[in-house]
């Protein structure tokens, strides 16, 4: 496998600035970190981003995650070990990562759910999170970096 380019947030660095300025800006306490990487692992599993699952991946490892959990965030549905919250935040990354799977693709059920868990400011660092990790991955896999090249 080979990149189709060097990854563009390189070639042009105030792309590169501006993305981690607002990756920056979209992290506070709101929302645990592990909860954030979950996130980003699931997201990144499904768009087949292949950097960033195993950059997450690697992140949860060294953060002390277990080989359990992280083994089980494809299927966290039917896995014991997540909680209600990390439950509602996955739930919320699938539905805004795969917005043209259904007509309504963010139903209020989801929706509703997470509110239960996260206050209006977790919320939309959840929201900010989300999308700036389908950023990354459309970026990667557009353009086929490697995963274990970064």
């Amino acid at each position: 496998m080979q990149a189709r380019m060097k990854n563009p947030v390189f070639t042009m660095p105030d792309v590169m600035k501006a993305l981690q300025a607002l990756g920056a800006s979209a992290h506070d306490d709101s929302v645990p970190r592990r909860t954030l990487d979950l996130v980003y692992l699931r997201a990144s599993q499904i768009n087949g981003c292949g950097v960033c699952v195993e950059m997450h991946a690697r992140d949860l490892k060294k953060a002390g995650e277990t080989d359990q959990r992280l083994f089980a965030v494809a299927a966290w549905r039917e896995a014991p070990y997540f909680t209600d919250a990390e439950r509602a935040a996955l739930a919320l990354a699938e539905a805004a990562t795969r917005l043209a799977d259904r007509s309504d693709p963010v139903p209020d059920g989801i929706w509703e759910e997470a509110a239960r868990h996260y206050d209006q400011r977790a919320l939309s660092a959840l929201v900010v999170n989300i999308a700036m990790i389908n950023l990354w991955n459309r970026i990667n896999v557009t353009t086929r970096q490697i995963a274990g090249s970064v």
